[in-house]
């Protein structure tokens, strides 16, 4: 998966302003390319499980829509872990068709993983991170 370096930076530094609690927002494109990071509010406000704001979601899926996409996936931030799917990240990933991106806060430097999670199997997505798409 190619990613512009402007929406991994997005997802790092929202994980990181929400820290210690999980950060999440949405990811809109087209068929190509990921174009937007929807950075948005964790209801949950917990270290361990987040939800997306309602309204928010509805919000971003609108701007996205009007801008030709559609969202394609979501982002969520691991304040004390790696980024890898937990049990509870399988068990609610619904849509085999998104992509699941993941930031985790644990090392020293942040590490962004980037997932498809189809039946419960986990399959890891290598990031391309580039300046721009062309």
């Amino acid at each position: 998966m190619i990613l512009a370096r402007a929406i991994i930076e997005a997802m790092v530094n929202h994980a990181r302003f929400w820290a210690p609690e999980e950060s999440c927002g949405l990811l809109a494109g087209d068929a190509d390319f990921i174009r937007m990071a929807y950075c948005l509010t964790n209801v949950e406000r917990s270290r361990v499980r987040f939800t997306v704001s309602p309204a928010e979601h509805y919000r971003a899926m609108l701007h996205a829509e009007r801008s030709g996409w559609s969202i394609r996936g979501s982002f969520h931030s691991h304040p004390v872990s790696r980024a890898i799917p937990s049990p509870a990240d399988i068990a609610g990933a619904l849509d085999p068709e998104w992509l699941y991106c993941i930031v985790g806060l644990s090392g020293a430097e942040p590490d962004v993983g980037a997932f498809r999670i189809v039946d419960g199997e986990v399959s890891e997505v290598a990031i391309e991170a580039v300046a721009s798409y062309s």
